[in-house]
């Protein structure tokens, strides 16, 4: 699995023979180098979108038209898609399992709110908000999408034995590192830590001790500097 984050949320996965942008969130990113656009959307191959709030899914419908792609998603957020801007979608649920080029990504619950602003600025239902085990490349991935600690964490990390899991952990709107390191220790067994949805705002700048006194390699991403895990 080849990883790269494009700043707050935003992610770029290459794993079997997808690219899946995930939450792409790139013209008003504060964090993100315009001039590094078409790189990170170069060879996508579909977007999977977590939720509806706008540093998440603002740029899905233009993103999807331009690069020819599909959307995978909750199925009533894909569905509204579809029907209001005729993009394509693969909309599906949680317990769900969608084959993405070789990768299969089974959509678990995630604790947190999903809206978008509607016609008059006033939020309009989105579907719920979900994360994503990613299979692929011999790996499982856990991205937690925005979430708190929750109980089902329990069996998610023992159903699906993710070793990779790439955690929000900036507090205020999602877990901090505090919540996201006892999770981890609590309900995994990862071999990887991966650091998102921090960074962005002053407000979003947490201190990341605790996670790095997990039994795990930390990986703290830079912008537009692809890893491999």
């Amino acid at each position: 699995m080849r990883l790269t984050w494009l700043g707050h949320a935003s992610w770029r996965l290459e794993t079997e023979t997808a690219v899946i942008l995930i939450d792409p969130w790139l013209t008003d990113n504060p964090v993100f180098p315009a001039e590094k656009r078409q790189e990170a959307v170069k060879g996508a191959t579909h977007i999977l979108i977590t939720h509806g709030h706008f540093d998440h899914a603002s740029e899905t419908v233009d993103l999807a038209k331009e690069l020819g792609i599909p959307v995978a998603g909750i199925f009533d957020l894909m569905g509204y898609w579809e029907q209001r801007h005729g993009i394509e979608v693969i909309g599906f649920n949680k317990g769900g399992t969608v084959d993405l080029g070789g990768a299969k990504v089974t959509m678990v619950n995630a604790t947190h709110s999903s809206s978008m602003a509607g016609d008059h600025g006033a939020p309009v239902y989105a579907g719920h908000e979900s994360g994503y085990m990613i299979e692929g490349d011999g790996k499982t991935l856990y991205f937690s999408g925005d979430t708190d600690i929750m109980a089902d964490m329990e069996w998610m990390g023992d159903l699906h034995k993710p070793s990779i899991g790439l955690l929000c952990v900036g507090g205020h709107f999602t877990m901090d590192p505090a919540r996201a390191a006892y999770a981890a220790k609590r309900w995994f067994d990862f071999d990887t830590v991966i650091c998102s949805h921090y960074l962005t705002f002053d407000f979003l700048k947490p201190d990341l001790a605790p996670l790095k006194s997990l039994d795990a390699k930390l990986v703290e991403p830079k912008v537009m500097a692809p890893f491999e895990v």
